[in-house]
């Protein structure tokens, strides 16, 4: 496929507000050929493709769903790396390029949760996505089948509505791009609006129904509202530490990281402010931090 210079880059851009990349308004032109693609956001260019038809119950795509009664998808962690060349540089994804990408199932595994006895499957899953300079990016993910939850019929009466506390209709701004620093801690905190989950989803082509149902999150998944993304959550730590990094550096889109990996360990919602919390040292460590100081995801980035 071509990356396209006119939507996804600008759209995704604009819904991040990240501060080293260009300011965006409505007639903002769109950036220019072969600007390069930064850190993560290749996953609003390189989406499934599937008819609605296809997709399983939670709204999810079933391309790579074990036999029932494992159906029930969760994004719970991956790695993603930036091969270097013979020069030390990344062959980076650029608006304008011809990309291919190239989807393999690396594993497939029977897992029992120890503090639950809960059995699942853990599907390990790679893409790398290569240009006419060869491979740039090795996008490995594992995602999480569970047993399906029974959907209820509509004839059952519906749930109570959710109380204020849970509800996600009032919520603040949906981020803050300011980095507070002490040391080599450095902290940014966001928070999350249902507006910014759905155009992720949309940015991503992403139908799963936790992202923007709160019907399906609350009354079918049992979660307390709709949830933040995990690859959203991604994302947003690869732009802290491309922000910190470029600080000092005349062209901060060249700012890439050789790898990052990262699990997914409970969940954010619409609403909830956070925290992504980085830690310079050999290895660059990353926490997300929710409410109650609850980690939702942990990183390392080298």
């Amino acid at each position: 496929m071509q990356i396209n210079s006119s939507s996804s880059h600008s759209h995704l851009i604009a819904r991040l507000s990240s501060p080293v990349l260009p300011p965006l308004s409505n007639g903002a032109p769109p950036p220019q050929s072969a600007t390069p693609v930064p850190p993560g956001y290749h996953l609003a260019y390189f989406t499934p493709a599937f008819m609605e038809n296809e997709l399983g119950a939670d709204g999810t795509d079933t391309s790579y769903n074990p036999d029932a009664p494992f159906t029930r998808r969760m994004w719970a962690g991956g790695e993603v790396l930036w091969p270097r060349g013979a020069d030390g540089n990344p062959n980076l994804l650029r608006v304008g390029q011809q990309v291919q990408e190239t989807t393999q199932v690396l594993s497939a595994e029977s897992k029992i949760v120890k503090k639950t006895g809960e059995d699942m499957i853990v599907v390990g899953v790679e893409k790398e996505f290569a240009n006419e300079s060869g491979v740039s990016i090795i996008d490995r993910r594992n995602w999480v089948f569970r047993r399906a939850i029974p959907v209820p019929s509509i004839s059952e009466p519906p749930s109570a509505p959710p109380s204020p506390s849970t509800s996600h209709i009032a919520t603040p701004n949906p981020t803050s791009s300011v980095i507070s620093t002490e040391g080599k801690t450095h902290t940014r905190t966001l928070v999350q609006t249902p507006v910014t989950l759905f155009r992720f989803s949309a940015l991503t082509f992403n139908p799963h129904k936790i992202h923007y149902s709160l019907p399906w999150a609350r009354d079918v998944e049992g979660h307390k509202d709709i949830v933040v993304h995990g690859p959203l959550n991604l994302i947003s730590i690869l732009d802290l530490w491309r922000d910190i990094r470029s600080q000092d550096v005349t062209d901060p889109s060249l700012v890439v990281p050789e790898r990052i990996s990262y699990r997914a360990t409970s969940p954010l919602y619409a609403g909830d402010e956070y925290r992504v919390v980085l830690e310079e040292g050999e290895e660059t460590k990353v926490q997300i931090i929710g409410p109650g100081g609850v980690v939702a995801m942990k990183a390392e980035i080298h």
